[in-house]
């Protein structure tokens, strides 16, 4: 009689105590997930000065990638001028071997191009001498590194203060400009063995990364307006 007493008192409490142990356990993550987006655990970083990390540096690294764009386009411009050096000296005389022939006459077209070879072989040697492969080469490395940390820290910092993303345009735009900065990266060993294929990928694909980049900036501008909004110093 004592048995089934006990057991029909905890068939009815069962239901009850399952019940207040799934409240609590949903307290718990409820509060968890308070704690993990704001409330002010993170100090700074849930503030202001902390979300204007991201579109500042974001600022430097748009000007850096034009910079970028601009040695790339000048290191490729001192490759091709022998190719159009090569090509005006065809119609230009041969020198002769011959140490004490007359020099040729040339004709008033003849000494256009003849200076206009001089020309490209003198913009070609200010191109050298200026370091321009090996300075492409350093603001290339630095926008791949500061750019995919700095691309993570925007939609980590968001998290922190919100405790969710906001899935859209600009996210998505920036997912992409970090994948493109690695593929035109990945390009790089190849096209130090004078594959042009690969230097065509990387310059096509650093091409749709700048116009990616413009076309997200008013986006990343809006966000700054409502970071100014909603946040507060520092």
């Amino acid at each position: 009689m004592r048995w089934r007493l006990r057991t029909s008192v905890l068939e009815a409490l069962l239901p009850q105590l399952c019940f207040q142990r799934h409240a609590h356990a949903l307290r718990l993550f409820a509060v968890h997930q308070d704690a993990a987006a704001a409330g002010g655990a993170y100090g700074i970083l849930e503030g202001r000065t902390g979300a204007l990390v991201h579109p500042a540096m974001m600022g430097f690294l748009l000007g850096a990638q034009a910079y970028a764009a601009y040695l790339g386009w000048q290191w490729r411009r001192a490759r091709t001028i022998p190719e159009e050096v090569a090509a005006l000296k065809q119609s230009l005389p041969k020198a002769s071997d011959d140490a004490a022939a007359p020099a040729p006459v040339l004709s008033a077209e003849q000494l256009a191009t003849a200076a206009k070879v001089e020309e490209l072989q003198a913009e070609r040697k200010s191109i050298l001498a200026s370091g321009v492969r090996e300075t492409h080469f350093n603001w290339g490395s630095l926008l791949l590194a500061l750019g995919v940390a700095i691309g993570v820290e925007g939609p980590v910092n968001t998290y922190l203060r919100t405790g969710k993303l906001f899935p859209g345009p600009h996210l998505y735009a920036g997912a992409a400009i970090v994948v493109l900065w690695a593929a035109a990266a990945a390009c790089v060993p190849q096209m130090q063995k004078g594959n042009d294929t690969a230097r065509t990928a990387h310059i096509g694909l650093n091409g749709v990364n700048m116009l990616l980049f413009l076309w997200q900036v008013p986006t990343g501008l809006e966000i700054v307006a409502k970071v100014f909004q909603f946040t507060k110093w520092p």
